[in-house]
């Protein structure tokens, strides 16, 4: 992964930090849009946890609303890649290496949420080819149903534990710089340990679902100001930063 980024530099994809800032900044802030639609706009809003049933039948009565949220995840992971490739150009003076590590994590995490999207389609397809099955067959496809989504789950949230990974050094890389303000990196050191809190009680079933809630409110003005702030930050600003490497 890391020598990905090397590759497309040497096969004259390298860009500069205007660009460079341009785009991550952008993809950045459309990815953050994007999210809201995915998660909150679209498919959050037909699934009932724990009620098969009718979670299937909200998504058989919507299905071009979870078709749009699944597109919407499409727009995330192109979105992810541009950013992933963009800040790589933006740190690289900071520590290439470091840089090249870090991009390939979120490299990672959209890999991995890719491989969970699949679970929505498998979702689609269930739904689409159900007709007006009744009886046992109908409660055999609505359990399906429910464990697709909640595979879907349990991936991204491996994949959301590799991106606070990924945050973490994209804070290091913010501090360590001298062109972009501390108060992102240190939004993004608090971030970090917020995905991985997060999402690694949910993978471990650890019996903390009750403060799931809590820590989500104590993280949530960090992770949204940390990365969604760079990003406009790096449209407003970011582009006029001129590297002397």
């Amino acid at each position: 992964m890391k020598s990905s980024f090397t590759t497309l530099a040497k096969s004259g994809f390298d860009i500069s930090m205007r660009q460079a800032a341009i785009i991550s900044g952008s993809a950045i802030v459309i990815m953050a849009l994007a999210a809201v639609v995915a998660t909150d706009l679209t498919i959050g809003r037909l699934v009932q946890p724990g009620d098969a049933a009718a979670t299937t039948e909200n998504i058989r009565n919507s299905e071009m609303l979870f078709q749009t949220g699944i597109f919407s995840w499409f727009v995330i992971m192109v979105t992810d890649l541009l950013a992933a490739w963009g800040l790589y150009i933006y740190f690289k003076p900071v520590n290439k290496s470091l840089s090249q590590l870090t991009a390939s994590l979120r490299v990672v995490y959209v890999v991995l949420l890719g491989t969970a999207l699949l679970n929505y389609i498998e979702v689609l397809s269930i739904v689409s080819g159900m007709g007006n099955l009744g009886g046992p067959e109908n409660d055999r496809l609505q359990a399906q149903v429910m464990r697709f989504l909640n595979a879907f789950d349990e991936i991204w949230s491996a994949g959301l534990v590799v991106f606070g990974v990924h945050i973490l050094l994209l804070g290091y890389l913010v501090i360590r710089s001298v062109y972009v303000p501390n108060l992102f990196g240190v939004l993004l050191l608090l971030a970090g340990p917020g995905y991985l809190i997060l999402n690694l009680t949910n993978l471990l079933n650890s019996g903390f679902e009750q403060y799931r809630a809590l820590v989500g409110y104590l993280f949530i003005i960090p992770m949204v100001l940390g990365e969604v702030g760079l990003g406009v930050w790096l449209l407003a600003k970011g582009k006029n930063v001129r590297s002397n490497t």
